[in-house]
């Protein structure tokens, strides 16, 4: 699937950047795997702290507070602020519970939200994975990313 969106990042002319909380550097890694990764990749965060999401971001402490740390609205934020920090089209936000710890009824485990940022157009989901295992719901997380890019380019 990475192979398949890098091509159509080079046909494009587009760059495209991570802001990873719950995959940890996944998504850039698996455009890392790929031959001719550095025409389309010059940089990706990982923001696992609130801190981190704001700093490097500009993630708002108020939409975090309004809307918790996992949601739509803070995944849309991330991927909006690491396309404009690194001048890139498209900006990919990836932010959720992935286990064993942290879930609660509102969000549960394996909830993961994304934010997609491609040439000014802004939108969100949200994937209830299931309480698959920490490393299972960061894959899955990771394949949901390259299947929508694949599908949005």
């Amino acid at each position: 699937m990475e192979e398949e969106v890098v091509l159509k990042l080079i046909e494009k002319k587009y760059h495209i950047a991570f802001a990873e909380s719950c995959t940890g550097g996944l998504c850039a890694a698996r455009i890392i795997n790929v031959s001719n990764a550095s025409k389309v990749l010059n940089a990706s965060f990982v923001t696992y702290s609130n801190e981190a999401k704001n700093k490097y971001l500009g993630v708002s402490f108020d939409t975090i507070e309004k809307y918790d740390v996992v949601s739509i609205e803070v995944a849309k934020e991330m991927a909006y602020g690491v396309a404009l920090n690194t001048e890139a089209s498209i900006g990919v936000g990836v932010t959720g519970v992935a286990g064993p710890t942290g879930g609660s009824d509102l969000i549960p485990l394996g909830t993961v939200c994304f934010g997609f940022y491609i040439n000014g157009a802004l939108f969100g989901e949200k994937i209830q994975f299931g309480n698959i295992g920490r490393n299972n719901v960061r894959e899955a997380a990771t394949d949901y990313v390259f299947k929508r890019l694949n599908e949005l380019l």
